[in-house]
């Protein structure tokens, strides 16, 4: 479908010369004399290369609709991930550098969403937050108040975050898969 420059936003797909780029970012600017034009950051979705392509805003290019499905988390080799897709109970991999930081974070049997362009996954969508347990931290320095400041912990999928003073080991921690940070104690 085609839109103007001008309204893409980070994560839309594009097509531009039979290739797929993810936008990453993008500057309007304004010139004194002429039109403004559009600065727009792209990752191509296949080998990652990043590019920076300038369009006219009132240039259209052609924006790419992506099918989404949920699938079920199954496995991992190390390298490549395993999904089941819930409706047809085919399994399918993808590798692990599509999926990027938040493979740390999978789970089995986690719902994921993917995203598939003519049946080829580009992408998968994590949950926000997931549920983890706390291993291992520094103990807890007498006089720290819960607002001073972060200490190390290891989850227990082996990531480092940075989390509160006044958690301590075994203690389940809400985790936002996007970046790794600590959001709250678990309720459960």
């Amino acid at each position: 479908m085609k839109v103007n420059a001008n309204t893409l936003k980070a994560g839309n797909i594009i097509e531009i010369k039979d290739r797929l780029w993810s936008v990453v970012g993008m500057e309007i600017s304004q010139p004194g004399k002429g039109g403004a034009y559009a600065n727009i950051t792209l990752r191509d979705v296949r080998n990652g290369n990043k590019d920076v392509q300038r369009f006219r805003t009132q240039e259209s290019v052609e924006k790419v609709r992506l099918e989404q499905e949920e699938s079920q988390y199954l496995f991992s080799d190390g390298e490549n991930y395993t999904f089941m897709d819930t409706t047809t109970y085919e399994q399918f991999e993808i590798h692990g550098d599509l999926i990027g930081y938040p493979k740390a974070f999978l789970q089995d049997g986690m719902m994921v969403t993917v995203e598939k362009y003519e049946d080829e996954p580009l992408s998968v969508k994590l949950p926000d937050q997931v549920t983890m347990e706390v291993v291992e931290c520094e103990p807890v320095v007498k006089g720290q108040t819960a607002s001073s400041s972060y200490k190390p912990g290891a989850l227990e999928n082996g990531e480092r975050v940075m989390i509160p003073p006044h958690i301590g080991a075994e203690t389940r921690i809400v985790i936002k898969t996007e970046d790794g940070s600590y959001v709250e104690r678990a309720k459960d």
